[in-house]
């Protein structure tokens, strides 16, 4: 049997994979690629050559694959961020590009080797221009795409979002900004009972763009509406929008009913209270949950005072308030304390929090011909956790972002 010398086999783990989890899995990276995901003995089946001694401390002989034991550990796929607005002191709105890459990178650390770069409200000029130059990182391979949060949101439900700037979603305004983005618009948050609002839905489902439906102050009605014209996501359900009422359910009922929409959970312990994250899942099921940071600048980097757009944003203690009105403003979150959070607190299983993570989302985005899953021939991207779910390895497409034996 051939053995190549950028083969790298990760052996002995739990590994998630799409039928479940396996004990004493190992999975086989060869370049950018996956080769091979599998449980049982090792042989020719699984990628790793028989008799092939493990030595994590050791680099490889000549022509040898890198071999890590990670008996104790879990692998899982690498994670998926939908709505990610950034990180380690670096604004995904108002940045440079050399700012956003360290916002990026940032995640990365954490365990997001995918994610869609976010905006927020902002003059319509301003934001087409920002979508050109997110647009490039995006063909760089650097974001999978950019996502609009604003603003064609509700002045009733804004958040930490500049009123003066919000604007009624004018189906045209709403194509000069997918048009900006030169094929790298992926979403856009939109109040759909505003007027254009369903015109808007329409058009961007005919573009391919995801439709999201957020910062909404929609009835039961309206929202239904909104889904059946095409909108398949909600924005962070349950924040921003009407609370689920007994005569008027508003649109958290009809989101979570709807098996045509996805909905967004931010599970820090602050944006939900773990009784509605339970709701969520009991009703939505697995495959219909996509965590998300909504992360901001101070991300990764620590408490401090910032800027959301136009807005002054305190960080403290990890949480993220507008100074003026004390809204909560994004997350300080990542990825993998989310995921860690869902599986201890939550008591999630596993399964279910690599669907939310990793699966959904990148199905969401049409990517999962190539991430979301550990299989042969997508690219390797994965994450390498402890037993307690702490993580201690990220690899994206086959290159070690932290390596697990770096101490």
């Amino acid at each position: 049997m051939a053995v190549h010398a950028d083969r790298k086999v990760l052996a002995g783990a739990r590994v998630v994979l799409p039928t479940g989890v396996v004990e004493g899995g190992r999975v086989t990276v060869e370049g950018a690629r996956i080769t091979a995901a599998t449980g049982g003995p090792a042989g020719p089946a699984s990628g790793l050559p028989a008799g092939l001694p493990a030595d994590p401390a050791a680099g490889p002989a000549t022509g040898d694959p890198t071999v890590l034991d990670l008996s104790g550990h879990w692998v899982v796929p690498g994670f998926v961020d939908l709505h990610n607005h950034g990180g380690g002191g670096a604004s995904f709105t108002s940045g440079t590009l050399d700012e956003v890459l360290r916002g990026i990178h940032t995640h990365r650390l954490h365990g997001t080797t995918t994610l869609v770069a976010s905006t927020v409200t902002g003059d319509m000029d301003f934001l087409a221009h920002r979508a050109g130059e997110l647009s490039e990182l995006a063909e760089q391979g650097d974001i999978a795409g950019v996502h609009f949060e604003g603003p064609f949101i509700s002045p009733c439900r804004k958040g930490a979002h500049s009123e003066a700037l919000l604007r009624h979603p004018d189906p045209a305004e709403v194509r000069k900004l997918v048009d900006a983005a030169r094929g790298h618009a992926r979403m856009v948050t939109l109040a759909t009972e505003l007027p254009g609002g369903i015109d808007s839905v329409r058009l961007l489902a005919e573009h391919g763009v995801i439709a999201a439906i957020g910062h909404t102050d929609a009835t039961y009605e309206q929202t239904v509406e909104a889904i059946d014209a095409g909108a398949t996501v909600a924005t962070h359900l349950f924040n921003a929008m009407p609370g689920l009422g007994h005569r008027a359910p508003g649109p958290i009922a009809a989101l979570l009913e709807d098996e045509r929409v996805t909905v967004e959970l931010i599970n820090d312990g602050t944006h939900l209270h773990p009784a509605a994250l339970e709701l969520a899942f009991h009703r939505a099921g697995p495959a219909r949950v996509a965590f998300i940071t909504d992360a901001m600048d101070a991300a990764g980097f620590g408490d401090g005072v910032y800027s959301l757009g136009p807005l002054a944003v305190e960080v403290r203690d990890g949480v993220a308030r507008l100074v003026e009105g004390g809204s909560i403003a994004g997350s300080t979150l990542t990825l993998d304390t989310a995921f860690r959070r869902a599986a201890t607190v939550d008591g999630l299983p596993v399964e279910a929090v690599v669907q939310a993570i990793s699966a959904n989302p990148a199905k969401l985005l049409g990517l999962y011909d190539r991430i979301g899953s550990l299989e042969p021939g997508k690219d390797a991207d994965l994450v390498v956790l402890e037993e307690d779910f702490t993580l201690t390895g990220v690899m994206r497409r086959g290159e070690w972002v932290v390596h697990p034996l770096a101490g």
